[in-house]
């Protein structure tokens, strides 16, 4: 049996520590996670602690249920992402937990009675978004890149980097989301679609399917005259779908949103909703709270159906 390093003796104390922080965390409403950043900010330590460290409470908040605790909890979430980094600033890991965080927080605010930070929260995801397409060279400055210099250096992205071209693309797309039709931000759109088209082409099964979900809304969301696809958001929703398993609830809400409601389909807009409200939330418990947010989306667009259709 080979001799166990003082290396990994130190992950592995460190790991056992995280590991009752993290329960400790997802029990207490405090801002226990600076004390324990402080800690472990030494020299040469902050790379060996991240992984650990941050990996286990993305996947403990993902499996919540109790959104009071979600929303009293992840703001101190956040400040330990922008305290790490600090310290460092290029590390495309902490980008993208950073970029997911905000991104989540900014749609989670206004259940969080907190609507009126959904603009700023969406600002940080675009920031950290956009830092985290940096980290591939030919991404650098990708808000200020010309559309078809763009598509280029997106095709040369690889597949060891899919997670940098989603996640960067969701940060930016929620950014435009909460900026009320700005034109200067809808101008950004068709950079997303093709950081998602290239998704689709790496690894379109990526994160239950997302770049399909993304590319169902971006079609579906306008109408005919405008741009909108009818037929290819369709096309993206129920690929989503079979990618999902149909265990990420988002997808059937937002296909029942985004296509059934502007193609006048009734009865797909209810049987999608009601697909989501009657799934049993313990066959997907990794998936605890977008599902739990999507069937409080499906209740609210469920109730105001006679006013849509």
């Amino acid at each position: 049996m080979p001799a166990i390093t003082s290396s990994t003796r130190i992950r592995l104390a460190m790991q056992k520590i995280i590991d009752q922080w993290v329960v400790f965390f997802a029990r207490q409403r405090v801002l226990v996670v600076l004390l324990v950043v402080a800690l472990f900010l030494l020299p040469g330590c902050a790379s060996m602690v991240i992984p650990p460290m941050i990996g286990p409470v993305v996947k403990n908040l993902n499996r919540q249920a109790d959104l009071e605790l979600v929303c009293d909890g992840v703001p101190s979430y956040l400040l330990m992402l922008d305290s790490l980094l600090v310290s460092d600033p290029d590390n495309a890991r902490l980008l993208a937990y950073g970029t997911q965080a905000y991104t989540a927080y900014a749609s989670l605010s206004p259940e969080c009675g907190r609507p009126q930070r959904a603009a700023m929260l969406g600002e940080r995801a675009r920031e950290y978004g956009l830092r985290l397409l940096g980290t591939h060279k030919g991404l650098a400055g990708a808000e200020q890149i010309p559309l078809a210099g763009f598509s280029e250096a997106v095709q040369s992205v690889g597949s060891g980097e899919v997670e940098k071209l989603f996640w960067g693309g969701y940060g930016w797309a929620t950014w435009i989301g909460f900026s009320k039709g700005a034109p200067a931000a809808l101008a950004d759109l068709p950079k997303i679609e093709q950081l998602m088209l290239r998704v689709l082409a790496l690894d379109e099964g990526f994160y239950h399917g997302g770049a399909h979900l993304f590319l169902g809304i971006y079609y579906g969301s306008r109408p005919v005259m405008l741009g909108g696809r009818p037929d290819v958001s369709r096309a993206h929703f129920e690929r989503a779908l079979v990618l999902g398993h149909r265990r990420f609830l988002p997808t059937l809400v937002a296909y029942a949103e985004y296509y059934a409601r502007q193609t006048f389909d009734r009865e797909l807009f209810v049987r999608l909703l009601e697909e989501a409200l009657a799934f049993d939330l313990a066959q997907a418990p990794d998936l605890t709270l977008p599902n739990v947010l999507a069937r409080r989306r499906a209740q609210k667009l469920l109730a105001q159906v006679d006013d849509f259709l």
